[in-house]
């Protein structure tokens, strides 16, 4: 297990209910309010129930005070703003934190493939990783898993990877099981059963497919590197 940075100024909430699927509403302190997330998924199991939350108060509040960024999970916290998830991936890379990324540089962000853009383009001695980062935070037992909904999106970026592998290009999507205390990831079949079937493709395609597993610490205001490699299973 790594550090990877503090997160500075948190503040601890309760999450009720989820507005939309950008806003939820918490209560900090005794005052109830609205937060932003930029997770898109279903977030099974995280937003309501009175679950404590970790959120950071906007410099300049627009359309909502606070972002939430993660929520308690086996005594820790689950991340689930995917921002926050990249950010920490871009930090381990630079570090060289992930032994099988070793030598990588990021070349670019939001890079154009197709019909899509992808999140990186990752270079290695002239060599070219076009990247694609998915955001794992469904939980089932010692499983991370991804999608928790059906995701059109999510369909296109493994398509278009199959077909840039296919045609003699280096490709990867990475798994980002952003929950603390597992030990695999896998794909949700019922989340996405198009999904499940895309994945054994694009590795028989030559798709590289990996995983990574973080965490937040309240205590100390961390995110961690849990593991650089965690086991996949398709």
């Amino acid at each position: 297990m790594r550090q990877i940075f503090r997160v500075n100024n948190v503040l601890e909430c309760r999450v009720l209910d989820r507005i939309n699927r950008f806003l939820v509403r918490i209560r900090v302190e005794d005052r109830i309010c609205y937060a932003y997330i930029n997770n898109t998924g279903r977030l099974r199991g995280y937003i309501g129930h009175n679950r404590k939350g970790f959120c950071i108060r906007f410099n300049e509040p627009k359309k909502t005070e606070y972002r939430l960024f993660a929520i308690e999970e086996s005594g820790s916290g689950a991340i689930i703003d995917t921002m926050m998830q990249m950010k920490t991936l871009e930090a381990a890379i630079e570090k060289e934190y992930i032994p099988w990324l070793k030598g990588y540089r990021i070349s670019k962000r939001n890079v154009r493939m197709g019909n899509s853009v992808l999140d990186y383009l990752l270079q290695r001695n002239g060599k070219d990783l076009y990247v694609e980062v998915k955001s794992a935070v469904l939980r089932r037992k010692e499983y991370a898993m991804y999608p928790d909904c059906p995701s059109i999106r999510g369909r296109r970026h493994i398509k278009e990877l199959i077909d840039h592998s296919t045609h003699g290009g280096s490709g990867a999507i990475i798994f980002i099981a952003a929950i603390p205390k597992v030990k695999f990831f896998k794909p949700y079949y019922e989340g996405d059963p198009e999904i499940y079937s895309l994945l054994s493709k694009a590795r028989k395609a030559g798709v590289t497919i990996r995983s990574i597993s973080i965490h937040y610490e309240g205590r100390g205001s961390t995110v961690f590197l849990d593991n650089p490699d965690l086991k996949v299973i398709l």
